[in-house]
């Protein structure tokens, strides 16, 4: 396989904190030598375990980039015990249009890996953190919220895998991060996402939800700054103690858990995030926006627990994720 095309500006080796670029060689009509600059900021000192913390792998998903920013700006290396690798902008081209996915390929970096060094733009940033990042990283923090389609209760997650200790050590940093809710999330499909490239190296992988919307809340973004903190002390990375408060353990690998829209018009959800649910009760309707009078769909939970999770904004289309809902452990 081919060498990536993406040269750091900044060297991972050296002690001290630097600030600069992955530079991906990018030719386009208004730059024929162009570059796409991914600004990125590693802070070390000595020889401990490497953290690597990336946000906005969705463009249109804001806490991770609030969050890192501000830790680029502010990390504190006398408290360093290792290395710290902040990205907060994974997907930078789709983070720059405030996008999902990436204008210039239409690429979904969550489910590019592990990526192509000759493909385009975002398989070429896949591949990257495949062969480069991700191997010499030992805990990875990949911050998440809704976007502009969906809308979540904050929780950090840690996933179902094959291997009991591996998944034991996930759900400890998730518990560390200590976000209002913990959640063990199955994936709908694992293939080609960030997470599995990383769990698959045996990685201490977390994620989140924080919020959505396709905007950033005060509490929202003062979870993620208090977790990306916790997350660094759990791996001994930071010095200090974790700061820890009430969550909520929250479990979607159940049957009935996920709501899949069969139906399309406006959406009239029926409880709000956070509320308690029963089988049975009336999550959402939707209504035909075509003609008045007629009789909406219903929308009913499947199983108990509390509405995690919830399409976003007011119009809905059949195979939209319509709501989520965990169960209480």
């Amino acid at each position: 396989m081919r060498d990536t095309p993406i040269e750091a500006t900044i060297d991972f080796d050296a002690d001290g904190i630097q600030h600069g670029f992955l530079k991906l060689p990018h030719s386009h009509d208004e730059s024929a030598w162009g570059a796409l600059m991914i600004p990125i900021t590693v802070a070390r000192r000595g020889d401990g375990p490497t953290a690597l913390l990336t946000g906005a792998n969705h463009g249109d998903e804001y806490e991770g980039p609030v969050a890192l920013m501000n830790l680029a700006r502010s990390i504190p290396l006398h408290a360093i015990n290792g290395r710290v690798i902040i990205i907060p902008m994974m997907n930078y081209p789709a983070f720059l249009a405030g996008r999902r996915t990436s204008p210039i390929d239409k690429g979904n970096m969550n489910r590019a890996f592990p990526g192509a060094p000759d493909g385009t733009v975002t398989p070429k940033i896949a591949d990257y953190f495949q062969r480069t990042l991700l191997p010499f990283s030992d805990v990875v923090l990949d911050i998440h919220a809704g976007g502009r389609t969906l809308d979540f209760i904050p929780f950090a997650a840690a996933h179902v895998l094959d291997d009991p200790d591996h998944q034991a050590r996930c759900v400890d940093a998730m518990q560390a991060f200590n976000a209002p809710y913990s959640m063990i999330l199955k994936e709908l499909d694992a293939v080609g996402m960030y997470d599995t490239a990383a769990e698959d190296m045996g990685k201490v992988f977390v994620s989140t939800e924080l919020g959505g919307g396709g905007s950033v809340t005060a509490r929202s973004a003062a979870i993620a700054m208090r977790g990306v903190d916790n997350f660094l002390k759990h791996a001994g990375i930071l010095e200090g103690t974790v700061d820890t408060g009430p969550t909520v353990n929250l479990d979607t690998t159940g049957e009935g858990c996920f709501i899949t829209c069969e139906s399309r018009g406006l959406l009239e959800m029926c409880m709000d995030l956070g509320a308690p649910v029963k089988e049975g009760d009336l999550i959402a309707r939707v209504h035909d926006v075509h003609r008045t009078g007629g009789t909406p769909d219903e929308y009913r939970a499947q199983t108990s627990g509390i509405l995690a999770g919830r399409h976003f904004p007011g119009l809905v289309d059949m195979g939209d994720f319509l709501g989520v809902v965990g169960t209480l452990e």
